[in-house]
């Protein structure tokens, strides 16, 4: 019986050996590849790069970009072409001249105190700029009645009360902030508010001059001889040397032909330099 046990044991364990021992080497084998695993990794390599050449970035433009200051864009509106005095211009519009007198002012002279202060200010601010006109209506000389606005945002026919270079003109204007401004230069002596006497240029325009006796005058060489034109009116000083004279020509009385003595000594006139002969 002993015998028997014995020989079951020594067959079984002929029949597992060869199983363990592949087992065995198979095991080892897995160990030495997993350490040379961690002692010599290897560098993974992408898969995903692309033979096709770079291709360059394209930069959308920057629309928000701000105008440089050299580029002002123009501003639209009537260019001021000309300044006739501190309350008088003239706008080009449409490549047309149009003479616009500013509403509810009044300016001094030309010939009086201030009055070539006047016409520089508003020539300083107004000349050579775009601005915008707000029309009012015509007045009897045909010329636009109106407010400018300069390019800054300002009100020109304010400006000149502001700065004492004009009156408000309370006959044709019952405008409270023109009152108000008037006020304050008054107060504080501005420009022509200096003078403790400053005439108004509507009383200014009042005053008639005085009559000028040239009957003894002296006349150039061949007066006697040369005829020229004037016009029959009494708010006219000049003779002209032609008919064709563009002022002889808004002359709305009759036209005299005299002798350019007579012109000079019997109605006190004077050679329009307008018309001149060269």
């Amino acid at each position: 019986m002993n015998k028997l046990i014995l020989y079951l044991l020594s067959l079984t364990s002929l029949l597992v050996a060869p199983g363990c021992k592949q087992d065995n080497e198979k095991a080892r084998e897995e160990f030495r590849q997993r350490r040379g695993a961690i002692e010599h990794p290897v560098e993974p390599t992408s898969t995903t790069q692309s033979d096709e050449p770079e291709r360059p970035v394209v930069v959308p433009p920057d629309n928000t970009r701000a105008t440089p200051d050299d580029e002002t864009p123009a501003i639209p509106g009537d260019r001021v072409v000309g300044v006739k005095d501190g309350d008088t211009f003239e706008l080009l519009r449409n490549g047309q001249t149009i003479t616009v007198r500013l509403l509810g002012v009044d300016t001094p002279e030309k010939n009086q105190a201030y009055g070539q202060r006047a016409k520089q200010f508003a020539s300083d601010l107004a000349f050579g700029k775009n601005v915008r006109l707000i029309e009012h209506n015509k007045d009897r000389y045909g010329r636009t009645v109106g407010t400018i606005i300069l390019p800054d945002g300002r009100n020109l026919n304010e400006e000149l009360v502001r700065e004492g270079f004009a009156w408000h003109y309370t006959a044709y204007s019952k405008d409270k902030t023109l009152a108000n401004l008037e006020a304050d230069a008054r107060r504080f002596k501005r420009g022509l508010w200096q003078d403790p006497n400053p005439l108004a240029p509507w009383d200014f325009r009042k005053q008639k001059p005085e009559p000028v006796d040239n009957s003894k005058a002296a006349i150039p060489a061949g007066a006697t001889k040369r005829q020229v034109y004037l016009c029959d009116s009494s708010g006219s000083a000049v003779y002209h040397y032609s008919k064709d004279c563009s002022v002889l020509k808004r002359c709305k009385e009759q036209v005299l032909t005299v002798t350019e003595a007579e012109a000079i000594r019997q109605h006190n006139r004077r050679a329009d330099k307008t018309c001149s002969p060269k």
